[in-house]
């Protein structure tokens, strides 16, 4: 019998998403009733959100396809909800892969619709919890599942309260949610879970193991699960050292799901560290015609203006800078930040998303805000709750190097800038520039002038 895998007591790139479900049965991603076959002669839902769901979306991908095939399926069944189900967890999927949150909202009504015909359905407010973590309403996301966990405690419910304590600061109590589903389920889903509590800790080697078990119960029957763990042990063998096993994690993700944001984002990062950059310029472009999101953008024009191609890493940015603080402002006021713009909205974007969002990387952002807009001294307090797990993370020893350096901690520049050199492979160009820049040059060239140094 397999061990439980105790992620409490021991030690994300984390702008991945965990995946929602478990599933081993196809069509059925959160573990509820599999999909049945349609009858034909059955009435279609046809009010409110039921009709919502029904309506014909465009795309010719094949995610586009399996949502129009569900779509029939549930217009002609005579019991809708399984159905709706499976098409609920697509729409969410179609959100995490546009960059799109409409199609969160779509899944949303999947659950009301499911309501309407099962009220109180466990698999509705499942999948409703999962809409409220993807919209950022996480006081609602965990509402939701500790009212699962109440009335059926099934593994895919304690994963969502992980998910939900996780974004909100409470790593101990998202641990032991994730050591519950881990304990009724182990599966990709719970071992990835476990293996981002072992990163956020420190445990890399440890997140790494688990990650390579999750890799090996991936199926093509969810080749977007299986693309995303092996996306995350990319992340893990790059951040070890192993270029060469992080490219072929990724190509296995992309082997999964060619068209995976996650995954093209991944191999364009191990491509920038291995100094491919056409290769790398290629491979962020589709990424970013998949998922127009800031991380995404950002890795794009520091690998275009890597290559040479200011005009068009120019272009990138004004897109970037068009629809960041919408998109995703917590990477957004990274990145005026990093790039020694806006201070003001880079402070008010991080410190506005700190009221909803309190994990390391929220804290990250509010420090490196506060310091790029002059205020260094008071970036230290947020900086300390960012390290405070001990995760190992390039960005975050970066900004906390800086951070000493401007103050006049010599020790505490070295320990940390020094830190951050030993995993200057994922860090950007433009966060690999600072760290090699001399002290002197920092101000008037990439940075606000910290008024406490």
């Amino acid at each position: 019998m397999m061990k439980p895998i105790v992620v409490i007591q021991i030690a994300l790139a984390a702008a991945i998403t965990l995946h929602p479900g478990c599933s081993r049965r196809e069509g059925s991603p959160a573990g509820g009733s599999p999909v049945t076959q349609p009858d034909a002669a059955s009435p279609a839902p046809d009010d409110g959100p039921c009709a919502i769901v029904l309506l014909p979306q465009e795309g010719h991908s094949k995610l586009d396809g399996d949502i129009s095939r569900l779509q029939a399926r549930a217009a002609a069944a005579s019991d809708p909800v399984p159905h709706l189900e499976r098409l609920g967890w697509l729409f969410i999927a179609k959100g995490r892969q546009a960059a799109d949150p409409g199609f969160f909202k779509i899944a949303e009504a999947c659950a009301q619709c499911m309501d309407s015909r099962r009220p109180g359905s466990p698999e509705a407010l499942l999948l409703r919890g999962h809409v409220s973590h993807s919209l950022h309403r996480f006081a609602d996301a965990e509402a939701a599942a500790r009212e699962l966990v109440r009335v059926r405690e099934s593994p895919f419910d304690h994963g969502l309260l992980g998910d939900a304590l996780m974004e909100v600061g409470r790593l101990d109590e998202a641990a032991a949610s994730y050591q519950k589903m881990m304990d009724l389920k182990p599966c990709l889903q719970s071992y990835a879970r476990a293996a981002h509590v072992r990163w956020l800790r420190g445990d890399l080697e440890g997140a790494t193991g688990l990650l390579r078990m999750a890799t090996r119960t991936a199926s093509t029957r969810d080749p977007e699960a299986a693309a995303w763990a092996h996306a995350r042990l990319a992340l893990h063998e790059l951040q070890l050292g192993d270029a060469r096993a992080a490219r072929r994690a990724a190509e296995t993700a992309l082997a999964f799901q060619e068209d995976h944001a996650a995954a093209l984002l991944v191999m364009g990062r191990v491509l920038l560290a291995e100094k491919e950059l056409p290769r790398a310029v290629e491979v962020l472009g589709r990424a970013a015609g998949r998922s127009p999101l800031p991380e995404v953008e950002w890795a794009l024009a520091d690998a275009l203006r890597a290559a040479g191609e200011e005009k068009d890493a120019l272009s990138v940015e004004a897109r970037l800078e068009k629809d960041g603080a919408r998109d995703d402002p917590r990477t957004f006021a990274l990145y005026l930040s990093t790039r020694g713009k806006e201070p003001d909205t880079a402070l008010r974007l991080a410190e506005e998303e700190l009221e909803v969002r309190r994990d390391v990387f929220t804290h990250d952002a509010s420090a490196w805000s506060l310091f790029c807009a002059g205020r260094a001294q008071e970036s230290l307090l947020p900086m300390e709750r960012a390290l405070a797990e001990g995760t190992r993370d390039a960005r975050l020893f970066l900004h906390r190097g800086l951070i000493a350096r401007s103050l006049g901690d010599a020790e505490g520049a070295s320990k940390w800038l020094g830190a951050a050199s030993e995993l200057e492979r994922m860090l950007l160009p433009s966060e690999q520039d600072l760290l090699s820049r001399p002290a002197g040059r920092l101000r008037s060239v990439s940075l606000s002038t910290p008024t406490n140094e």
